[in-house]
C-alpha cells in the first residue's frame, strides 16, 4: 500500500522521506512519500498553507487514481489559515486540552470530503494536524535530541523546557514560545530541517510515540489500514 503525506514545509518533507517512511515500511507500507502544500513564496512566514480547497483537489486526485493509495496531512494547527474546516471553531475550545483542538479539526477535514465522495474513501484518508509545530516532537527524547545534533550538552536545556509542560506536544505555540523558537534560543545555530531530520533519526519513532498521544495515534490509525 502507498501512503501520500500532505505536509506544510521542507521539515516535515524530509521528516517523512528519512524517518517515518523506514518505520511505515515494517507495517505493510511499500511506497511513504511527502508533498508539499505550502506556498513557496510564503513558506519562510506563517500563513504559507494553501487553501483548503486546493489541498483536497490534490488528495481527492490521488485517491481516485490510485485505489491502492492512502493520504494524510502532517500540518501545524495553529499554521492552518481560519478557512480551513473546523479551524475557527476550534480557536473557541479550551485552550488547556490542546489536543482536543487538533482533533476537532481533523474530523472535520474528513466530514468536509465525505460530503463530496461519500464514505467509499473514508479509511484511505486519515487527516492529521499537528497540536504545535514538528520540533515539538524533538523534545520526546531529550539527551537523543542533544546527541543527534552533536550538542550532548544541551540536552539538560532541552529537558528544562519540556519539564514545563504536560508532554512534548504540549509545548505551547506564542509566537516566542513555540518549540522552535525555544530551540533557536538554547542554540541559535539550529537549522532546520537538517538538524530536525538528524535528531528524529536519532530519537526515533517508538520514542516519540511513547511521549506524545497525539502523534501515536495518528501512528495506530495508520499501521491498521495495511491488514483491512
Amino acid at each position: 500500500m502507498r501512503l501520500l503525506v500532505h505536509v506544510e514545509g521542507e521539515t516535515e518533507e524530509s521528516f517523512v522521506n528519512e524517518v517515518l517512511g523506514n518505520y511505515l515500511a515494517q507495517h505493510g507500507y511499500w511506497s511513504v512519500s511527502a508533498r508539499l502544500v505550502g506556498n513557496v513564496r510564503q513558506r519562510a512566514r506563517r500563513g504559507g498553507i494553501r487553501s483548503w480547497a486546493s489541498v483536497r483537489r490534490g488528495i481527492l486526485r490521488h485517491l481516485a487514481s490510485d485505489r491502492e493509495c492512502v493520504a494524510t496531512t502532517m500540518v501545524d494547527y495553529y499554521g492552518l489559515p481560519p478557512a480551513w474546516p473546523g479551524r475557527r471553531k476550534a480557536a473557541q475550545m479550551a485552550v488547556d486540552v490542546p489536543q482536543r483542538r487538533a482533533e476537532y479539526v481533523e474530523r472535520a477535514l474528513l466530514d468536509d470530503v465525505k460530503q463530496r465522495v461519500g464514505d467509499g474513501l473514508d479509511y484511505r484518508l486519515v487527516p492529521f494536524i499537528m497540536i504545535h509545530e514538528f520540533e515539538a516532537l524533538l523534545f520526546s527524547d531529550c539527551l537523543r535530541f542533544a546527541e543527534g545534533i552533536g550538542q550532548s550538552r544541551l540536552a539538560a536545556d532541552f529537558r528544562d523546557v519540556l519539564n514545563l509542560f504536560r508532554n512534548p506536544e504540549h509545548i505551547n505555540d506564542t509566537p516566542e514560545g513555540a518549540p522552535s523558537k525555544r530551540i533557536q534560543s538554547i542554540m541559535p545555530e539550529y537549522q532546520k530541517p537538517l538538524m530536525g531530520t538528524l535528531a528524529a533519526l536519532e530519537i526515533g519513532i517508538p520514542a516519540m510515540r511513547d511521549a506524545c498521544p497525539h502523534f501515536a495515534s495518528w501512528l495506530d490509525r495508520l499501521t491498521r489500514i495495511p491488514s483491512r
